[in-house]
């Protein structure tokens, strides 16, 4: 494990380099798939973030895991299991509906952090809202005084194709910028939330600052 974060972290500084990138960005160890054991190893290695997408294993990995750890929910919620869940999130990145925004307010005993989950890319197989409906959604979101819009998170597609990648994270990247210019108290939006194992390297030159790494980083 450790030696998978410095082969992770060796990349993220070169590609940091090669594109003038100032940010330091954050791994997000994806444990969903791997037992509390090997995310309590990852936590020994010197990861810090923690990202889970279902309500059993955030769970299990919450309780497992020290209280400095910090808990990525990283997964499509349905409103209905929102209570379950959302006070126990550092960061939920999958805001991606007008209706969950609500239910969140409803149900949040604090602030919660909140990335808006984008689908640049524009494919009906994955969640999130349109570039087009962002600022709008951003603009009915301060209703909501218990939700906070800390960045945008996006998923490319899986494809051998790396400009085209480079192309959707350019585009978050820079919507994330118009918004984050309008210096809105509930809306920062100053992260990027973007990349995963097979592209995380192409997220990093575009500034992403928090990177989702599950098999590359914790194993299969």
């Amino acid at each position: 494990m450790k030696d998978n974060l410095a082969q992770i972290n060796l990349e993220i500084n070169e590609h940091r380099e090669k594109s003038n990138i100032s940010t330091q960005p954050n791994v997000i160890a994806v444990t969903k798939y791997v037992t509390i054991e090997r995310a309590k190893e990852a936590y020994q290695a010197g990861i810090r973030h923690f990202g889970e997408n279902r309500l059993e294993g955030f769970k299990e990995k919450k309780e497992a895991l020290p209280k400095d750890a910090v808990l990525h929910f990283i997964g499509s919620l349905q409103s209905r299991k929102v209570k379950d869940v959302i006070n126990d999130v550092d960061y939920f990145h999958a805001l991606d509906r007008m209706s969950l925004a609500k239910e969140i307010n409803k149900r949040a005993e604090h602030t919660i952090s909140c990335f808006l989950q984008v689908n640049v890319s524009g494919e009906s197989s994955k969640h999130g809202i349109s570039l087009d409906e962002v600022n709008a959604f951003i603009e009915e979101i301060k209703q909501f005084e218990n939700i906070k819009i800390v960045g945008l998170m996006t998923m490319a597609p899986y494809t051998d194709d790396n400009a085209y990648i480079q192309s959707l994270f350019r585009k978050l990247r820079t919507k994330r910028d118009e918004i984050k210019k309008l210096n809105l108290e509930y809306a920062p939006c100053e992260e990027l939330s973007m990349g995963m194992s097979n592209d995380y390297p192409i997220a990093i030159e575009e500034g992403a600052t928090f990177v989702r790494i599950g098999t590359k980083l914790v194993g299969e």
